[in-house]
């Protein structure tokens, strides 16, 4: 069975005051029965890898650059991130892909990046809600998927996290159904890539707008192994349910 998991993305939110509300969730959750992440912005992630230290709770980073290292100034290798105490990275976020710029190309050689150094990739897909309005979901999401994942994928190595564009800190969610439909695709365009060992094992978390309210709803879904949440994720008040929700799945 695929290890669930409960993943948090802090975006550009939290200075040295927010490690408190972490440090509240690495004690509420010392043990789990699923995996717990939280992505903080980069200049906490050393710190909050020592506030974590010893609970089922582990950080991960939110981008890393496809280079191990080099001219590039403001960017943060992956390499970088592990030492700093991160298991994981999230690329390819919708944020990212649309303030930045970056494509599927892009985003395949960071996750090779990352995967090389030891981390775990998340990596984001999404449509808008003008592509999901003119029926292209599946077409957009099919081509990100097949353009982001690199060659030699693996169940331990790579996440992938659904997140329809609109539906992120809108508080709008698509329905169970439409939800239920993407993470099928997704799954059967896995296996039919990699294999049913691998595409089957690789983790399918859903995210936008995922609140303690209707986690369990969600959580429900065929094929959905978890979530990448985001504001709901700053406060371990809002979190920590999010995490028992899962676990009781």
């Amino acid at each position: 069975m695929r290890q669930k998991l409960a993943a948090g993305n802090w975006k550009m939110n939290g200075t040295s005051e927010a490690l408190s509300d972490l440090q509240e969730l690495a004690a509420a959750h010392a043990t789990s029965g699923v995996d717990v992440l939280i992505c903080p912005p980069t200049p906490l992630l050393h710190r909050a890898a020592e506030i974590v230290a010893g609970s089922a709770v582990t950080v991960g980073g939110q981008d890393c650059h496809m280079a191990s290292s080099g001219a590039h100034t403001g960017d943060t290798s992956a390499e970088m991130l592990r030492d700093a105490g991160a298991s994981s990275v999230i690329l390819g976020h919708s944020e990212r892909r649309a303030d930045h710029g970056e494509s599927d190309a892009t985003v395949c050689a960071k996750a090779d990046t990352a995967i090389k150094a030891g981390l775990i990739a998340i990596v984001c897909l999404g449509e808008s809600l003008a592509q999901r309005e003119a029926g292209e979901t599946l077409d957009i999401i099919g081509a990100q998927l097949a353009g982001s994942v690199p060659a030699g994928s693996a169940g331990d190595t790579l996440v992938i996290a659904y997140e329809p564009i609109w539906a992120i800190g809108t508080g709008k969610v698509p329905t169970l159904e439409q939800i239920g439909e993407v993470h099928g695709f997704l799954r059967a365009q896995l296996v039919a890539r990699f294999g049913t060992g691998i595409g089957g094992a690789i983790r399918l978390l859903y995210g936008g707008s995922v609140k303690p309210g209707n986690a369990a709803e969600i959580f429900a879904v065929d094929d959905v192994d978890g979530a990448l949440v985001g504001g709901a994720s700053l406060k371990a008040a809002d979190f920590s349910p999010i995490i028992t929700a899962l676990e009781a799945a």
